[in-house]
């Protein structure tokens, strides 16, 4: 019932700052990346587990069930990007070429998503568990919204993810792909995968 969420999330889209790159960069960008970087590391479990959460209910959860993980995960990603904005924020404009706007675009995205993910939680909460065939036409509703927020989650950061800055933040640890933690959709722990995009892709097929 869940697995249109579930397969929204499969193309990791969720998965913020999960970047690669290689280069040399200057001291200054490097120290700027390694502030936000360590800062953002947490806020990245989080919301890897939150993705969790959703894909490892996708199965056969209760329509109840269903409910309070998806609720409980658009929260954690809403809360983790108010937290990466603030890192962003707090970190100062970084030392390239237009990195005040870059700063300031980041910043006032990542805050215009957490308010978007609260949007889908407050939707999903509205949902009535007790009607299945209701609850399943509703969830596709919220689908569609997750589609549109994933976009949005992936603009607010692109920039920052390009050039000099992007290949300085690329080597930090704090900024690299989290994997979920175990107890992360501890509700089918059995079930869960410990690869979002695995559990995702079987839930759709």
């Amino acid at each position: 019932m869940n697995k249109k969420l579930a397969a929204v999330l499969s193309g990791g889209a969720v998965l913020v700052l999960a970047l690669s790159g290689c280069g040399d960069d200057g001291d200054k960008v490097n120290d700027w990346a390694k502030t936000v970087c360590d800062q953002a590391k947490p806020q990245i479990q989080k919301r890897a587990d939150a993705q969790q959460l959703i894909i490892s209910t996708a199965a056969d959860g209760k329509p109840a069930d269903i409910q309070a993980a998806d609720s409980k995960a658009f929260q954690d990603i809403a809360d983790a990007d108010r937290a990466l904005a603030k890192a962003i924020e707090g970190a100062g404009a970084p030392p390239v070429d237009n990195g005040q706007k870059l700063q300031q675009d980041a910043v006032r995205e990542l805050n215009a998503t957490a308010v978007a993910y609260e949007g889908l939680k407050k939707q999903v909460d509205g949902l009535d568990p007790s009607n299945q065939q209701k609850f399943a036409d509703g969830l596709q509703g919220v689908a569609d919204g997750l589609k549109k927020i994933e976009k949005m989650d992936q603009d607010a950061l692109a920039k920052l993810q390009s050039g000099e800055l992007g290949t300085a933040m690329a080597k930090q640890p704090g900024c690299q792909k989290a994997t979920p933690s175990p107890k992360a959709g501890s509700t089918s722990s059995e079930k869960a995968s410990t690869k979002p995009s695995d559990a995702a892709s079987k839930k759709a097929e």
